[in-house]
This record gives structure tokens, C-alpha cells and sequence, in this order.
């Protein structure tokens, strides 16, 4: 069947198998592999991609539903060489460590600063909860997307 999306701004139109789950269609059909899939059961959230603005596990949707829709990868952070904030406060606090849950977490991240400028550290681990890290402890992942609440325009102070 044939999908047209929007894909990190721009619309992409493939012919895909109806049993096609977005997060392949991004990675194996537009080579798009900032996406992680990692435990082929919903349960890990390194595959977020941001549908409608909204977080969501890329395992758990159809390539098919996602016609008429517009997709956000982890690529689409970074504008004109300019990290996204949340992606600068990652380094800073050292957010992540293997990096494998770090493109979902940072999209669940851009997600809710979009929302909430300013969440409070309850809320920042509500985003995250759909997410698991097993190399971080949580603590500098909360610290990270703090920073960026902090630095909205992605400077470091020097």
C-alpha cells in the first residue's frame, strides 16, 4: 500500500506491507537510525518518535497509520548545525552513557518542554517513565532535561 507522512518536515510517500511498523519504515526505508528498536515488545522506549507532537513508541504503530501524519525523529533536533537544547543539557549533565535509550529519551524530553517550559522534576520523570535506562539510574537523565528547561536557547555559560 502506498503512505504519504511528513517526516522530519518533509512529505515522503513509500509503498510499504500493511504489517510494516513505523520505527522500520524510518530506520530500513529512509535511513533514519538516530530511532533505536531495541526490545521488540513496547516495553523499552528507545524507538519515541514525536506523531503529532506527541510522544510515541514507533514499535507500536503502523507505517500505514501514519499516513497524513507527521513523524519526528531524534534527527530532527538538530537545526542548521545548532543542537537542540535538550540535546546540549544531555552532554552537559551527562544524560546518557551507552546511548542506546537516548534518542527516545530525548525526544520524550522536546516533547515536554514544548508543553511545559518549566516542569518540575515529578514531571519530568512522569515523561520519561516510558523509557528504560539501564546504565544512567534516572538522576542525570532528569538533570539533563532540567538543564534544557534552564537554557532554552541551548548556550553554555562560559
Amino acid at each position: 500500500m502506498e503512505v504519504t507522512l511528513t517526516v522530519n518536515g518533509e512529505q515522503v510517500t513509500r509503498d510499504v506491507e500493511a504489517r510494516l511498523l513505523l520505527v522500520h519504515l524510518l530506520r530500513d526505508e529512509l535511513s533514519l537510525t538516530g530511532t533505536h528498536w531495541g526490545c521488540d515488545t513496547s516495553n523499552c522506549g528507545s524507538c519515541v518518535v514525536l506523531y503529532d507532537d506527541e510522544p510515541v513508541k514507533s514499535c507500536t504503530v503502523l507505517a500505514a497509520m501514519a499516513a497524513g501524519h507527521e513523524v519526528r525523529t531524534v534527527e530532527s533536533l538538530e537545526t542548521d548545525g545548532e543542537l537542540d537544547p535538550v540535546q546540549v543539557g544531555f552532554m552537559e549533565c551527562h544524560g546518557l552513557q551507552c546511548g542506546f535509550c537516548t534518542p527516545g529519551m530525548l525526544m520524550s524530553a522536546r516533547a515536554l518542554l514544548d508543553r511545559d517550559p518549566d516542569p518540575r522534576e515529578a514531571d519530568i520523570r512522569e515523561a520519561i517513565s516510558g523509557q528504560i535506562c539501564r546504565c544512567t539510574g534516572y538522576a542525570s537523565i532528569v538533570r539533563s532535561v532540567r538543564w534544557a528547561a534552564e537554557h532554552p536557547d541551548g548556550r553554555i555559560e562560559a
